[in-house]
């Protein structure tokens, strides 16, 4: 004698399909209990009416950016333009300086040339006229006049060498970059001027380069809030399970709203067997223990083995299974089996709701056996 189940049941879990999204449903008819693959598309949803309006505020801020990065790159670009007529003003005005100051220098070279010429005929006057003097032949006042000419020709000579050393350092000077001079600064007018100008460049170039920052960062998060409002517009429905259709909530053309259930399915591959069996064989099982299934009408027998024991009054454990237990079930205890060999069986791996029974191999008379051995 073994313990037997009054009925059992092949049973699986439910799989609830829930809108992700608001809108209107599309879902084509299938009938309840046709097969459905896991991936498989099931219907869709749109919102027209998808809330979109924090990506035009995105749009309207990188237009504004964007007209921003437009302006500083004109102002750039005019900034560069000026700086560099300034620098071509300033080579020009460089290279005629240095042209007027060589002029300059080689006018004294020449006016000393003339100034060591007078010079040297003042004092071959100044000689001659001493000679004379000491002679008595010319008078004193003559030698006078004589010698205060050669006084001036050599203080000409000593003005004109001097004046040529100081357009010489100009010219240097001039010839480095530097100008000097009464009148002049260190750099002419120009020069300061591009040293303004480069400030404000640096300046602008830095506005431009946190402007195409900023722009590159809204680019990003309207590419984000793109994905999104395009998500929530539309969505499509997906099979998460392979199974079959166990029931419809909704109809195809309604508005639905996020989260509402809209369909479940049976997944195949947790099948189980639910049973229930008298008090006297529940006491005697235990999990893990073997047990065979057979279906009725059928010669097949599969091994299984309890892997649930939930007594007398088991009716919540079956809220997301597909058959629901009779009064009578509830009434017995109850105890749940794994059946490997069913998931394995094209005819039997997604039979929910056949029928059969159960046997232990656990029998009354064990204990009489164990007192026995």
């Amino acid at each position: 004698m073994s313990g037997t189940s009054a009925d059992a049941v092949i049973n699986a879990r439910l799989t609830t399909v829930r809108a992700p999204t608001a809108g209107l449903l599309s879902l084509p008819h299938r009938l309840l209990g046709s097969a459905v693959d896991k991936g498989e598309r099931l219907g869709s949803i749109d919102d027209p009416l998808v809330d979109n309006i924090h990506l035009n505020d995105m749009f309207r801020e990188k237009a504004t950016v964007s007209a921003e990065i437009v302006r500083l790159t004109d102002v750039v670009a005019a900034l560069d333009s000026s700086v560099a007529d300034l620098k071509a003003r300033s080579q020009r005005y460089q290279k005629q300086r240095v042209r007027q100051l060589e002029a300059e220098l080689r006018a004294l070279k020449s006016e000393i040339g003339a100034a060591e010429a007078r010079g040297d005929e003042a004092r071959a006057a100044f000689k001659r006229s001493k000679q004379l003097t000491d002679r008595g032949l010319e008078a004193s006042a003559s030698f006078e006049r004589i010698r205060a000419a050669q006084r001036v020709a050599e203080q000409e000579l000593e003005n004109a060498r001097q004046r040529a050393a100081v357009i010489g350092i100009e010219l240097q000077a001039a010839q480095n970059g530097t100008f000097l001079g009464d009148g002049y600064n260190d750099a002419p007018y120009s020069e300061q001027r591009i040293s303004e100008l480069q400030l404000e460049l640096s300046e602008y170039r830095a506005l431009l380069e946190a402007e195409k920052a900023k722009a590159a960062a809204l680019d990003s998060r309207i590419n984000i809030e793109r994905v999104r409002v395009n998500r929530l517009a539309s969505s499509v429905l997906l099979s998460n399970v392979d199974g079959s259709v166990w029931d419809v909530l909704t109809a195809d053309g309604e508005t639905v709203v996020r989260g509402e259930p809209l369909m479940r399915l049976v997944n195949c591959n947790s099948a189980i067997v639910t049973l229930s069996v008298a008090e006297s064989v529940y006491n005697r099982l235990k999990i893990g223990d073997l047990a065979k299934f057979r279906v009725n009408s059928g010669d097949r027998t599969f091994d299984g083995t309890i892997t649930r024991l939930a007594g007398s009054g088991a009716e919540t454990i079956y809220r997301y299974l597909a058959v629901a237990p009779s009064e009578r079930h509830l009434q017995r205890f109850d105890v749940t089996l794994v059946v490997p060999a069913l998931r394995d069986d094209p005819a039997l791996s997604c039979a929910i709701g056949r029928t059969g029974r159960v046997f232990f191999e656990a029998r009354p008379l064990d204990f009489l056996r164990n007192l026995w051995l």
